[in-house]
């Protein structure tokens, strides 16, 4: 609960999505905000109804996504509750969808609702989160454009003709430029260019105001509202159906932080969030290392386009992943982009916040952890994580904390050098080993508490080199994870036993924050070593291709492969003499080793 009125104070003054969420992190409930500093807030404070007090005893946590109207919020509030399908929700959770203004193909056009997006060549806008203001945006179109209104072709004029709203053409004959004129106004109207229709609709209601005509008015003004609401502008919806994926970023203070939206048959239905440290200095490299491993490492279905912002190469993605791979500059897919982004600053500030306000009671956190442990107060914590897929890559990292603070500039990575295979015991071992004969050679200062991340092996297998091997007798305890890897209990002592401690207790959290650190680190080192692998194509290390040259030979041939079935010739019309071109060929052909 601590943890809820910090995030609750930092809650941005704009609309949005909010997700409630229970102990093991499913999302419990949906709702949407005009301003989620005050909707959210207004859960945890004064008295509800019996529905609601349910659902705050299996309250745990929350997120939330920012968007630029109350319109977008509505509209992805629906997205995710079809989505996940809530418990607590009882609305939306049908197959319900938003309607659509649809102006058909047909030799004589006419305008219907619809909730169904076809591929028939119609034209389609939308969706409109309010039926009843779509339906008052059609009778305005309809009054204004006489298109037909009946489903077939009657043999004789209806009452729409006699209302000046039908051209009749089941009677007379109507010219096709008469109905592309119209579709056009149409179009242009529903696309943003009904502010001229508002200004001729405003001017006719100040009229009929002075002419005392006061219901008139109040109608008009009433077609106005309804106008200007149903054409607020969408962003969370696409009207193509494509399923995309939008990564947008932000750094700060040495961190980035990655939100990818998840855009499904046009809709914007979930989002993945990643935090975690930024050591480098190229931006581009980084998100194409993270982009690649979320799709080939954590095994995300490729969507059939990419969108991205302008820091990472977008062609060399696109050559590398075999799909489209866009830098919106414009329009909804751009809105997006900068959503996406917008959102990911929000994140990292959050976390840069309740960081700040957590290290102010760092000190008495430390000590009262030492407490616990019977340590005495544990100044300096010195934290150990190892990283690797299937044996590959192994490396370990560790992370410093002094009084309960970060010192970063005495972490330290570790490539795993003896360990064969996905052993994570051994790999702890070398690393303890490694570590504590260098601070003993070199006189250095030893840790008031080790901390392992892992479970008895771990803790065992890092307590077995100290005392056995090294004749070191120092405190070591981890954090134990449960099914849902969220860390759950504190291992310490001969062999490791739970340490009972509050999991909401400043003691828990920095221990939490010293897991979360070391495990981004060594994400991260084991990210940088096999994310170059990854990048790095058969053409890196060849002798007269930079990247550059890379880029314009992936460029040219689409693959690898295609390049080894190249002549020389074919190198000779991109500019690449023959001597180089042999060279290339002979490397990737395996000629040179």
């Amino acid at each position: 609960m601590a943890m809820i009125k910090e995030k609750l104070s930092l809650l941005p003054d704009q609309p949005g999505v909010y997700m409630m969420k229970d102990e093991k992190g499913q999302i419990i409930y949906v709702g949407k905000a005009k301003t989620l500093r005050n909707r959210v807030r207004s859960y945890f404070t004064g008295s509800h109804d019996g529905k609601t007090q349910r659902m705050l005893q299996d309250i745990v946590d929350f997120e939330y996504i920012v968007t630029s109207s109350n319109i977008e919020a509505l509209l992805l509030e629906c997205n995710f509750i079809k989505k996940h399908n809530p418990r607590y929700n009882v609305l939306l959770k049908d197959d319900k969808t938003y309607p659509y203004i649809k102006l058909t193909s047909h030799e004589h056009p006419r305008l219907e609702i619809t909730r169904k997006v076809k591929k028939d060549k119609g034209k389609y806008f939308g969706p409109y989160p309010n039926a009843y203001s779509a339906n008052e945006t059609k009778k305005v179109l309809d009054r204004l454009y006489p298109l037909r209104k009946c489903n077939t072709i009657p043999d004789r004029v209806c009452l729409y003709y006699h209302m000046g709203q039908c051209l009749a053409p089941c009677v007379y004959t109507v010219e096709q430029a008469t109905y592309e004129q119209m579709t056009q106004q149409i179009v242009r109207f529903l696309n943003g260019g009904h502010k001229e229709i508002v200004k001729e609709l405003e001017a006719k209601m100040l009229q009929a105001s002075e002419e005392m005509n006061f219901e008139r008015a109040k109608e008009l003004r009433d077609q106005i509202q309804h106008i200007e609401q149903v054409m607020q502008k969408q962003s969370i919806t696409l009207k193509d159906q494509v399923d995309r994926d939008v990564f947008g970023f932000y750094v700060d203070k040495g961190w980035i932080c990655v939100q990818v939206f998840f855009v499904r048959q046009g809709k914007l239905i979930e989002r993945d969030v990643s935090l975690f440290p930024f050591y480098g200095d190229d931006i581009g490299e980084e998100l194409m290392s993270f982009i690649g491993q979320f799709y080939f490492e954590k095994e995300h279905v490729l969507p059939k386009e990419i969108l991205v912002p302008n820091e990472v190469d977008g062609e060399l993605l696109q050559s590398w992943l075999n799909v489209k791979v866009y830098t919106p500059q414009r329009g909804t897919k751009k809105e997006l982009l900068a959503m996406a982004t917008s959102n990911a600053k929000n994140s990292i500030e959050q976390k840069f916040q309740l960081i700040e306000r957590t290290e102010e009671r760092t000190i008495k956190a430390v000590e009262r952890l030492g407490q616990k442990l019977g340590t005495g107060p544990v100044h300096r914590i010195e934290a150990f994580d190892n990283s690797n897929i299937q044996g590959t890559d192994p490396v370990s990292a560790m992370v410093v904390f002094i009084d309960g603070k970060a010192a970063k500039n005495e972490y330290r990575k570790y490539k795993i050098k003896t360990v064969q295979g996905p052993d994570d015991y051994e790999s702890m071992r070398e690393v303890i080993r490694r570590r504590y004969i260098r601070l003993l050679k070199e006189d250095q200062p030893l840790p008031d508490l080790i901390m392992i991340d892992g479970g008895k092996g771990q803790i065992s297998a890092a307590q077995d080199v100290l005392e056995n091997e090294l004749g070191l007798y120092l405190p070591v305890c981890g954090l134990a994870k449960d099914e849902k890897h969220r860390s759950s209990q504190l291992l310490f002592g001969v062999p490791p036993e739970p340490v009972e401690m509050k999991r909401d207790s400043q003691e828990f959290y920095l221990l939490q924050r010293i897991q979360d650190e070391v495990h981004r680190f060594a994400i991260t080192f084991h990210r940088s070593t096999r994310g170059k692998s990854m990048i790095q194509s058969s053409l890196d290390g060849i002798p007269g291709v930079g990247p550059k040259r890379k880029k314009l030979l992936l460029k040219t041939f689409g693959s690898i492969k295609k390049i080894k079935e190249a002549s020389l010739d074919d190198f000779k019309e991109i500019g690449v003499g023959d001597k180089l071109a042999q060279t290339i060929l002979d490397h990737l052909r395996g000629d040179i080793t």
